[in-house]
């Protein structure tokens, strides 16, 4: 899957950020730079572009007004050096909002976000048919890692770190669990229990308050045990 980028800053050096971390994706494709909103009126309309990097404070037009002008589809991320404008932004539906300077765990967590808006839309278009390609990112040792959804069966808490359990392999992450499940498509994935979130349509069987997942038992957490049993008995 590629993705198509614009950025729209009137500072190089916030492009520059931008430009490095996106670098780290190969599937993240920059299609055009620009220092205004209005420079990059042409580009939109000649291309697709998939997610745009827009600054707020811009000569000629501001970076909020000109999300009112676009598409929907576009996953818009804001990047400014202001946080006074965050509620105005989401009132936008913008995808996320990023204060500079970006550091490359947070903007992280914007690529997942930005993958799995693409792959809704694409599930949309589709009619509903299971997307192979959704995925997320993951942070293991010093490298990214695709994961993805339909490969994964459960994810374990470890303290500071989870333990992704894959059908491939296995994933120690730096990561909450509580983070990694608000990153995960929430129709696939449940949490049940405080150490534990699960690949709903990968449970094998559910007896009590245990859970069986590829020959694992799970415990179901008591604060959860009604929502599990209610989403996993109306599979």
């Amino acid at each position: 899957m590629r993705v198509n980028c614009l950025i729209i800053d009137d500072e190089p050096l916030a492009i520059e950020v931008i430009e490095n971390h996106l670098k780290e994706f190969q599937n993240f494709e920059i299609i055009g730079k620009f220092n205004n909103p209005v420079e990059a009126l042409d580009a939109l309309k000649q291309q697709k572009v998939d997610v745009l990097f827009l600054d707020i404070n811009m000569p000629l037009m501001n970076g909020l007004d000109f999300t009112k002008t676009l598409d929907p589809k576009i996953a818009v991320v804001i990047t400014t050096a202001y946080r006074e404008y965050a509620v105005e932004s989401f009132d936008l539906n913008v995808l996320d909002y990023l204060v500079k300077p970006i550091p490359f765990h947070r903007f992280l967590k914007t690529i997942n976000k930005i993958t799995q808006k693409i792959s809704n839309i694409n599930e949309e278009t589709t009619k509903g048919k299971n997307n192979s390609e959704s995925f997320i990112f993951l942070k293991v040792d010093k490298k990214l890692v695709k994961i993805k959804f339909n490969t994964i069966l459960y994810i374990e808490s470890l303290k500071d770190y989870i333990k992704v359990f894959t059908e491939v392999d296995n994933y120690l992450v730096h990561k909450s669990l509580t983070s990694i499940t608000e990153e995960l498509p929430s129709d696939k994935f449940l949490r049940i229990h405080r150490s534990y979130t699960i690949a709903i349509e990968k449970v094998n069987s559910l007896e009590g308050n245990l859970i069986e997942i590829n020959n694992k038992r799970i415990p179901i957490g008591r604060k959860y045990t009604n929502h599990t049993k209610k989403i996993i008995l109306n599979l």
